[in-house]
């Protein structure tokens, strides 16, 4: 979780924030988790990836200083999944990267930007030189494929 966070907002102090307060929600709500919905390492990833997101647009519409907020990332993501993947056994990030591979690149792009960089569909569709609607039926088709793909080799 801190290694995402860590990867979205780009401040360790911010980052151990971020996985703080996650891990706070859920002592404060255990019983929003659903285990029909996603394992719990996925849950908190997710929240985690959300908390991120949210620290860096406040940032942005709060800059402090010269620090407009921004976090400068070069390059599309690369095929290797982070640190947070730790916590997911080996064979499902391997089912995961074939899964990944199976899905055409600029499916793949988006669904990397999102989950490994922490960028939004809007930035996403910024840094693709995209527009946000085709952005969006990219990532909302590649989720669909991820998930049958995964339900098929009992993963999901």
């Amino acid at each position: 979780m801190y290694s995402l966070a860590l990867r979205i907002v780009g401040d360790p102090h911010e980052a151990e924030e971020v996985a703080q307060d996650v891990f706070l929600q859920v002592w404060r709500a255990p019983t929003r988790y659903d285990r029909g919905r996603a394992t719990v390492a996925g849950w908190l990833l997710m929240m985690t990836r959300s908390r991120a997101i949210d620290r860096v647009r406040a940032r942005q519409a709060r800059p402090i200083g010269t620090d407009t907020g921004e976090i400068v990332i070069a390059g599309l993501a690369d095929d290797a999944i982070g640190p947070e993947a730790n916590v997911i056994t080996g064979q499902a990030v391997e089912r995961l990267k074939a899964a990944l591979q199976e899905l055409p690149n600029a499916m793949r792009a988006a669904i990397e930007l999102a989950y490994y960089e922490g960028l939004t569909q809007s930035a996403i569709a910024e840094r693709l030189g995209e527009p946000l609607g085709t952005v969006k039926t990219r990532m909302r088709t590649a989720l669909q494929r991820l998930r049958l793909a995964l339900a098929q080799d009992g993963t999901q």
